[in-house]
């Protein structure tokens, strides 16, 4: 019964940094949906039943500008694939799933949680470690939408224009503590930036983040070596 208490404080704990910047990310999805002409009502309740920042700004920044619901979907298609791999990844690296629990946890992967449950090593992640990680980044990006969509029309231009540095903030956090010590790795990461760098100045910027995000993980797959395969190969040698 403890162990189960800690392993809720542990996933809660995980994810405070990710609360730090679902609120104001939160924030500026929903100005981009009531600037597209939701109500208060559709802007929260997209995000209860979708929970997808990326896609839930472009379907709303589309919307907006008119696109037909066929493009709407196939683009929020296209770009949440990606979280097929995620969950793969994840439940990989997690204590075996009833159906339920994998349909639960599936629903609160995200790029972030993604980051914080893969950088645990080899320490295998259970149900109730993911369920409190993910309630806590569900309810705080819930809320930063709400916060959003009910504050939009007294918030500053200027407050407002600067919402979204809080997710590269947010990610920098997450990404050094895995980063730290591993070279090959961070010069993949800082040329996978740069590359999303040049590529917006030719492509709309999630096309960009899409190339160079599959682009940095698949020269990834050669030449950078997980710490927990090194610890391993390393303890190895040890007892040879």
């Amino acid at each position: 019964m403890k162990a189960d208490k800690n392993e809720l404080i542990e996933g809660a704990k995980a994810g405070i940094p990710i609360v730090m910047g679902f609120i104001p990310v939160g924030i500026a999805y929903a100005i981009i949906a009531k600037n597209a002409g939701f109500t208060t009502i559709e802007t929260v309740f997209m995000s209860l039943s979708v929970f997808a920042g990326a896609s839930q700004m472009m379907a709303a920044g589309m919307y907006g500008g008119g696109a037909a619901m066929a493009a709407i979907v196939v683009a929020t298609f296209i770009i949440n694939l990606r979280h097929i791999i995620m969950s793969t990844c994840v439940f990989n690296s997690m204590e075996e799933l009833r159906p339920w629990q994998k349909l639960l946890c599936g629903f609160f992967i995200t790029d972030e949680s993604f980051a914080v449950v893969t950088s645990r090593s080899s320490v295998k992640t259970g149900f109730r470690y993911m369920l409190a990680l993910g309630t806590v980044t569900y309810l705080s990006w819930v809320a930063g939408s709400a916060i959003g969509a009910l504050t939009v029309e007294f918030l500053p231009e200027t407050v407002t224009a600067s919402l979204g540095i809080a997710l590269y903030a947010m990610f920098i956090g997450l990404l050094f503590p895995g980063i730290r010590g591993n070279v090959p790795l961070i010069i993949l990461v800082v040329c996978t930036a740069l590359l999303n760098t040049l590529l917006s100045r030719f492509l709309p910027s999630h096309h960009a983040l899409i190339i160079s995000t599959l682009s940095g993980a698949a020269a990834g797959t050669f030449f950078v070596e997980p710490d927990g395969n090194k610890n391993k190969s390393e303890s190895g040698k040890e007892r040879e």
